[in-house]
């Protein structure tokens, strides 16, 4: 049995799917910051109306490009979270892709929210990719 990565590890390999994205991406997020937890908090759970933690693996939160403007008032970074154990779970349950893999694209997922971009965006450029 595999020794699976705790919470300190996960952010490591979170930080190296984002140091490994294309440098003009990476630039394009700006002072975006990605965070670490086991599970969603039972307020952003019950905001999507989820009572299973494991159903959600990843959240945007923040004020996505196309709504910014320069004029904008400073606010606190744009926040990736991404829930450790929701994606162990289903890397676990899938066996067909690395841990690598699965992080980096949920974390790519969500900044895909950060460039104003729909769950049905991403689902049509996945879908045309592959």
């Amino acid at each position: 049995m595999r020794k699976l990565p705790d919470i300190d590890q996960f952010a490591d390999l979170a930080e190296e799917a984002f140091n490994a994205l294309p440098e003009g991406f990476r630039k394009m997020c700006g002072n975006l910051s990605i965070r670490i937890a086991d599970f969603a908090d039972r307020e952003t759970l019950d905001f999507f109306g989820m009572k299973d933690p494991y159903r959600l693996s990843g959240l945007y939160h923040g004020v996505d490009l196309t709504h910014k403007s320069v004029g904008d008032p400073v606010r606190f970074p744009d926040q990736v979270w991404l829930y450790r154990k929701p994606i162990l779970a289903e890397w676990a349950q899938r066996g067909d892709v690395s841990l690598k893999f699965l992080i980096a694209h949920v974390l790519v997922h969500e900044i895909g929210h950060h460039f104003g971009l729909s769950d049905e965006d991403m689902h049509a450029i996945e879908d045309a990719a592959e």
